[in-house]
């Protein structure tokens, strides 16, 4: 059997994800305690390299998480249609170096804080501008280097950010209820991906000036136990500038959808006299103390949204399989592509199934 490293999709499937993935079986799901390594240096360090995986970044666990079911069912048709077995992980550690920003005194008894902060740059300058705020919350920021905005997003920037936050966990005693995913501009927008796909790693997520609708090819909703552990223990804060008209505008857009899918834990940081430029030491001190605001869900009106939309969901998927049975395969089949990109991990494996029903043929 031949190894494959890229997955190339067919046109349809492309335009559902920003990049194409290298994926592989997911050896197992890894929970290790974060031990704090004595003498870890700290302060600004540049080129740091780290060594150790985790299959939570490997190619078979981001795609279950990040990819709506029928862009994985396709890619995994691909693989075998073309008798190609793939790696392990998608990054070589051994070529890749880090930005660390670590607070000069010790951590605080329950732990460091820690952002790990996707750049629109390919170097990290945001360490070296928020360090007094950084000392002040007693939080570590992270971030890799080639990674920037015209970097591929699947199989480098996300790996990347989880990579870097595993890391930085078994180097330094780390609080892991302030673990958070961040990003500035297109960064942004990747930060925002990783932490609704992995709210069990990051506790929140800072959106600085760039943000989208959650619910979209572009951000598919992941599967529905990550996507409830989302809606009740993540925040998510907005910070871009009064001045940033462009980007305001896709925050109210993306705090308006994820409303809509029954996430109540939205705050807004305001930088007057701010157009699309990083934030000052001072608003993202602020945005660091609305990250650590505890979640809180009115569970009654949660039960309710959710059920609105689980009821929504199996009405179109009853509808496709109508049609279906009706001989109605193309109406049937754009129906399940729009349920797909709209509902993503929550219409899985019934979507998937149906996707497989109309490929058989009548």
């Amino acid at each position: 059997m031949g190894r494959s490293r890229f997955l190339h999709l067919p046109d349809a499937a492309r335009r559902r994800v920003q990049t194409v993935a290298r994926l592989l079986p997911m050896l197992a799901l890894l929970t290790i305690p974060f031990a704090h390594a004595a003498g870890a240096p700290t302060g600004l360090q540049e080129d740091v390299t780290f060594a150790a995986y985790t299959p939570l970044a490997g190619n078979a666990e981001r795609m279950r998480r990040l990819l709506s079911p029928l862009t994985a069912w396709r890619m995994q048709r691909a693989l075998r249609q073309a008798h190609q077995q793939l790696g392990e992980q998608a990054i070589d550690l051994a070529q890749e170096h880090f930005t660390l920003y670590v607070p000069t005194r010790a951590p605080p008894p329950q732990g460091y804080g820690l952002l790990v902060f996707v750049s629109p740059w390919d170097d990290v300058r945001e360490a070296r501008q928020w360090r007094a705020a950084l000392d002040r919350h007693d939080t570590i920021l992270v971030g890799a280097a080639r990674s920037g905005n015209d970097t591929d997003v699947l199989n480098r920037r996300e790996p990347l950010a989880l990579l870097a936050a595993f890391n930085v966990m078994q180097r330094y005693h780390v609080d892991p209820d302030r673990v958070y995913a961040g990003g500035f501009s297109g960064g942004s927008k990747v930060a925002l991906r990783l932490a609704l796909a992995y709210p069990d790693v990051f506790r929140g997520v800072l959106l600085e000036a760039g943000s989208d609708p959650i619910g979209t090819p572009e951000i598919p909703l992941p599967p529905a136990d990550l996507l409830h552990r989302f809606q009740q223990t993540a925040r998510v804060v907005y910070l871009t500038g009064d001045r940033d008209d462009y980007h305001q505008r896709e925050d109210a857009r993306s705090r308006e959808a994820l409303r809509d899918w029954c996430v109540a834990n939205l705050s807004s940081v305001a930088m007057p006299w701010k157009a699309h430029e990083l934030a000052d030491a001072g608003s993202f001190g602020r945005a660091l103390d609305a990250l650590a605001q505890p979640a809180q869900s009115d569970p009654d009106k949660l039960a309710r949204c959710r059920a609105a939309h689980e009821q929504s969901l199996q009405s179109q998927l009853q509808r496709v399989q109508a049609l279906i049975n009706a001989g109605q395969r193309e109406d049937a089949r754009k129906l399940l592509e729009q349920v797909d990109a709209s509902y993503g991990g929550l219409a899985g494996p019934q979507s998937v199934a149906l996707m497989e029903r109309l490929d058989a043929g009548p």
